[in-house]
């Protein structure tokens, strides 16, 4: 396990204990979860290892344990800390260790300032739960170790009276040894030289700001704002001495996304120091009597396309319904929050009638220099439908430097919260049709008016159903029971089912 990992759970642990010993043990929530999990074919089922922040069973027979403690802000205080833990523990054919969350939190009136690992997203969408996953972090992967500053709930300065409000953060983080891509150690009359270079540490740079038009009693509320995500570091040890630019400008480059480099003058190749992605985000939401509606749009950028409009059909567009009149004390069938999704991603600007750009074709998660693309520890930093190439099924067209090998796709979801008696449920259910990446497509891959024709086969397209259904029942003496069942059947995937069954005693 990381160091810093390693460092944030003790302090996390000893600030529980602290509050133990001031007989504050009330304020710490505390639940302790087992599981007895199930999967067919080897695999487990799309949904019940997606948007998990990597709190995932093991494939087959397997049994989990499950520990959360957790302290939160107190209301009537201006200033209060929190923290939380979250472990998981899988026992089956192998066993494994998994730190979901470790942290600990401040807050000084509208700032919060926290450091360790976190259950984040980023981007603007109805709801984590239901969702289908934000481009830019979906909860897919493990949180991203980092020290965040943030105004994290919408505050409006008092000149604007509630009419304009703002919220935002800035972040650091540290991604640990990436691999990455050989290196141009220098370019003379005997030709280029490429040096190999294994890993490297690297770092996160994330930042985002949004703001709401319409006071809090307005039944119309404008939303919008930008999120920006960069993993880089370490560019003069990769570099060398062509590398001319201190620590402080470095930093610069990545945090503006100023292009740097020129093979004629140090022998590397013009580009934005790290791998840049993030999306700009667009909703309107209306308070009707009975429920509130909620219509989103996520624009995506990467390597630039979206600064000349050129991928502007690609996006995630949602539709929310929150019933307002959901009570817990209600009986029979009621539903609670129901969403609707559609992802689409395969223009890129690189379709024969997209707009041509310098950069090509958006190549979305994938990086020339960072070999994992927009992945930690193995799985997807954004949205699950693109396809990684360890979870894809065997003999799928790819090119050998994309660590994402289906990132065109045209996905439809449907996300419900309801419940019926005293169950609650959670159901999700995805159809997508997935193309593959320009690399394996007839068009062919782009950077200006270059083309280069596939050479590693054609993906085709191919279509792939998965459904998810969460079950939750409280008991007495804060037990309660459950079980999550889950299915995928297509042609992308392997096929494969799942079942989960769980008991939880909150303290």
């Amino acid at each position: 396990m990381n160091i810093k990992i390693r460092i944030f759970l003790i302090i996390t642990v000893l600030v529980f204990c602290s509050t133990a010993s001031k007989s504050q043990i009330s304020k710490v929530h505390i639940n302790l979860e087992m599981q007895g999990n199930g999967t067919t074919n080897g695999t487990v089922p799309f949904w019940m290892r997606s948007n998990q922040f990597g709190s995932i069973p093991l494939s087959g027979a397997s049994t989990s344990f499950i520990a959360k403690a957790y302290k939160g802000y107190d209301s009537t205080k201006t200033i209060d800390w929190g923290f939380g833990t979250e472990a998981r523990a899988n026992l089956g054919s192998t066993s494994k260790f998994i730190l979901t969350e470790g942290y600990i939190k401040v807050r000084a009136g509208i700032f919060e300032l926290s450091a360790g690992r976190t259950k984040d997203v980023m981007g603007f969408n109805s709801d984590q739960r239901l969702s289908s996953g934000n481009f830019s972090v979906s909860g897919n992967a493990l949180g991203i170790p980092k020290i965040s500053v943030s105004i994290p709930e919408y505050w409006s300065p008092s000149i604007f009276n509630d009419l304009i409000a703002i919220k935002g953060s800035l972040s650091h983080g540290w991604t640990g040894k990436l691999h990455i891509a050989d290196v141009i150690s220098s370019t003379g009359p005997g030709g280029t030289i490429r040096t190999p270079v294994d890993r490297v540490d690297s770092y996160l740079h994330q930042k985002a700001l949004y703001a709401r038009l319409g006071t809090s009693n307005w039944k119309l509320k404008l939303h919008g704002g930008i999120n920006h995500q960069v993993i880089w570091g370490n560019e003069r040890y990769i570099y060398g001495e062509t590398f001319g630019l201190s620590p402080i400008e470095t930093f610069f480059f990545v945090a503006t996304g100023k292009a740097y480099g020129r093979i004629q003058e140090n022998g590397i190749p013009r580009s934005k120091i790290g791998n840049h992605l993030g999306s700009i985000d667009l909703a309107v939401e209306y308070d009707f009597p009975t429920f509130n509606l909620l219509v989103y749009r996520q624009n995506f950028y990467d390597v630039g396309a979206i600064a000349k409009l050129a991928n502007i059909k690609d996006g995630l567009n949602g539709i929310s319904l929150t019933n307002k009149k959901f009570t817990d004390q209600s009986h029979g069938i009621r539903w609670k929050k129901a969403t609707f999704e559609f992802l689409y991603s395969k223009d890129q600007a690189g379709l024969n009638s997209s707009r041509r750009t310098k950069s090509g074709d958006e190549n979305y998660y994938n990086n020339f220099f960072y070999r994992g693309g927009w992945s930690y520890k193995g799985l997807g930093l954004g949205t699950p439908f693109f396809t990684a190439n360890n979870v894809a099924r065997k003999g799928s067209a790819s090119d050998p430097i994309d660590f994402f090998i289906n990132n065109r796709v045209v996905a439809f979801h449907l996300g419900l919260d309801a419940s019926i008696e005293r169950w609650d449920y959670l159901l999700k259910t995805s159809f997508s049709r997935n193309h593959g990446t320009f690399a394996t497509s007839p068009e062919g891959r782009t950077t200006g008016s270059l083309v280069v024709p596939p050479r590693y086969g054609l993906f085709g397209a191919v279509s792939q159903f998965s459904a998810y259904l969460e079950a939750n029942r409280k008991l007495r003496n804060g037990f309660s029971v459950g079980y999550i069942a889950a299915a995928d059947k297509g042609k992308l995937l392997y096929n494969s089912t799942g079942l989960i069954l769980k008991i939880r005693k909150d303290f």
